[in-house]
């Protein structure tokens, strides 16, 4: 999976947060929903326009983060 396919930036979605593929899905309120202890299933049944590979995207997305990489330097 290329992560730069799930995880879009753009200014003029969202004031240009990284969120799911271009949808108003803000990669944090991905995380804040997994931070609140739902698990991917319940994501995915409240949610069902999003992909369990949009959670795992937005996981590595935020382990990017703090490893100091920049989504323009991964495959």
């Amino acid at each position: 999976m290329l992560l730069s396919n799930r995880i879009t930036i753009d200014p003029l979605i969202c004031h240009g947060k990284p969120c799911v593929r271009g949808m108003r899905w803000p990669v944090e309120v991905i995380l804040d929903m997994i931070e609140s202890e739902m698990t991917f299933e319940e994501i995915l049944s409240d949610h069902p326009e999003l992909e369990r590979e949009d959670i795992i995207a937005s996981l590595s997305y935020a382990r990017l983060l703090v490893s100091g990489r920049a989504l323009q330097n991964v495959a």
